[in-house]
């Protein structure tokens, strides 16, 4: 609700149109289904990520309790390394899992009801992982990290979805800051529980895991109160009046006819093609840009060094010189400047656009990541150059969460028709969770490799995206999906038989309903959904 009155106050200095024109299209529940599916999802994939920073002398002493009970001495230092990489990494491995099977769970039972059902995972998850110690068995809680990650496989693919087809044009972007926005109020949240006043404790640390249940519990009973999503109930249950109420319900207004339009458009010419599997998708002409795009948005999004920071923010900040006592303090800092960077980016996506916050926010990366090395490398000639390193962590991950940390999921939403939606965000997902495993395996070896000289692989990381997103990303906002696939025809180069055109047009007439606009019928035509 924040979020939404300062961007009355703000719109109308940024754009021709009111507040007020603004506010319109965000309905009561459009609110809800944004801030209950987020809280119940994207919340816990950012609470699982910063989580284990706090306890993790706990748990590795944990560990090495429960190894020696069982062989009579305790675990070698590189077992211990071995197990703790084994517990932060697996929660990507989940992610991967999580991802595969989302398609066939949301195929039966729809965006809605795949969000319900995921919530049995996170509950799950959370006794195993809160019971752990107490059973004295580590595996519990290396098996929850992983049920976890499946959650958030699922989750991170469901709810943009879900939010991208609820929500009108106009707004679509905004709505879909919302999942990085909840992403980054859950790192924050587990940093504050993690502090040593709250359960960041020896004796409390398994009830920072039993947290997850709550979110989940209440996403579990809020969510079945709201619509399915309208494009789903029409283009896959071909159930038209629940859609137009669905319509109604989202928007707050009686005449849909608009939007249900547009949607009808899109299944007449999509009445005969069924969902598209992921091999089909991959080896389409007609995407083959939207989904080397996706692809890469994707593994810049996780091998930008974000994640590094995320999960070793304690080392980090050590090496920077910084006394271990204030390190959990200084710590806040970084979920404080997400949350304030994601609201920002919420607030101005559909004044700047999609385009100009991704490369924008990857060159300030860059920047950031070559005056971090520098600073790292000095830090023993001046008592102030640490602090400057902190600086430039906090710009770094200001830098991030201002437009790369939440636009992937929203151009993965936009970027594909319904019959290809679910196989797109497969292999969007399968690229995050690879590159977030490969991240939380491989960064302490590169750190311990190139020492202060690490973050410059990052650097090139966010240079490299920048510089491809300045030439191939088209601007997406205030676009309907024809528009967009529209937008990328002539790069595809690829076009079906021109009497399929024919064939769709024909179709519309003798049915007795409106011909579509021919722009949009073209670049449907054009994407291949004929």
């Amino acid at each position: 609700m924040f979020l939404l009155q300062v961007s009355l106050w703000l719109w109308p200095s940024l754009d021709g149109a009111t507040g007020q024109d603004y506010m319109e299209d965000w309905s009561c529940s459009l609110i809800v289904a944004s801030l209950v599916g987020a809280f119940g999802s994207s919340f816990l994939y950012g609470y699982n990520l910063s989580v284990v920073n706090a306890p993790a002398p706990y748990i590795k002493a944990f560990y090495n309790e429960s190894w020696e009970r069982r062989h009579g001495h305790p675990t070698d230092p590189d077992t211990l390394t071995l197990l703790w990489s084994v517990t932060v990494s697996i929660f990507a491995i989940g992610g991967l899992v999580g991802t595969l099977i989302v398609k066939l769970i949301g195929r039966v039972l729809g965006r809605k009801y795949t969000l319900l059902v995921n919530n049995g995972f996170a509950i799950s998850a959370a006794l195993l992982m809160a019971c752990s110690l107490q059973a004295g068995t580590f595996e519990m809680l290396i098996v929850g990290r992983f049920i976890m990650g499946v959650d958030g496989g699922i989750a991170l693919s469901a709810l943009p979805m879900y939010l991208s087809e609820i929500s009108p044009k106009e707004i679509r972007g905004s709505l879909g800051q919302v999942t990085a926005i909840f992403i980054c109020v859950g790192v924050f949240t587990g940093q504050v529980l993690g502090l040593p006043e709250l359960l960041g404790k020896e004796s409390t640390w398994p009830y920072l895991f039993g947290v997850i249940a709550v979110p989940a519990v209440v996403q579990l009973v809020s969510l079945p109160f709201l619509p399915e999503s309208p494009r789903y109930l029409l283009l896959e249950k071909h159930d038209q009046v629940a859609a137009e109420q669905a319509f109604r319900t989202f928007l707050g207004k009686e005449d849909v006819s608009r939007e249900l339009e547009e949607v009808l458009a899109e299944r007449r010419v999509q009445r005969n093609v069924r969902l598209v599997s992921v091999l089909e998708l991959l080896m389409s002409p007609f995407v083959r840009w939207q989904v080397g795009t996706v692809v890469i948005t994707m593994a810049c999004y996780q091998l930008c060094g974000l994640n590094a920071i995320w999960f070793y923010t304690n080392s980090i900040f050590g090496k920077a010189g910084i006394p271990p006592e204030k390190i959990p303090y200084i710590t806040l800092s970084t979920g404080g400047i997400e949350i304030l960077a994601a609201v920002f980016s919420g607030l101005v996506i559909e004044r700047l656009g999609r385009r100009p916050l991704l490369i924008g926010g990857f060159g300030l990366m860059t920047l950031f990541f070559g005056i971090l090395t520098a600073t790292l490398t000095l830090q023993d000639h001046a008592p102030w150059v640490p602090y400057l390193s902190i600086v430039c962590i906090l710009a770094i991950i200001a830098s991030f969460c201002s437009g790369p940390g939440g636009i992937p999921f929203i151009l993965t939403g936009e970027f594909f028709q319904q019959s290809q939606r679910p196989a797109a965000f497969i292999v969007a997902g399968t690229v995050n969770w690879l590159s977030n495993f490969a991240v939380g395996l491989l960064f302490p070896f590169i750190q311990k490799s190139l020492d202060t000289y690490c973050f410059l692989v990052f650097a090139a990381i966010c240079l490299t995206g920048a510089v491809y997103f300045y030439f191939v990303l088209p601007e997406t906002k205030n676009r309907t999906y024809a528009e967009i696939s529209q937008a990328f025809a002539k790069r595809n180069k690829a076009f079906p038989p021109e009497e399929k055109i024919d064939l769709a047009v024909t179709d519309d007439k003798m049915i007795g309903k409106p011909e579509p606009d021919s722009s949009t019928l073209d670049s449907y035509v054009k994407n291949g959904v004929v």
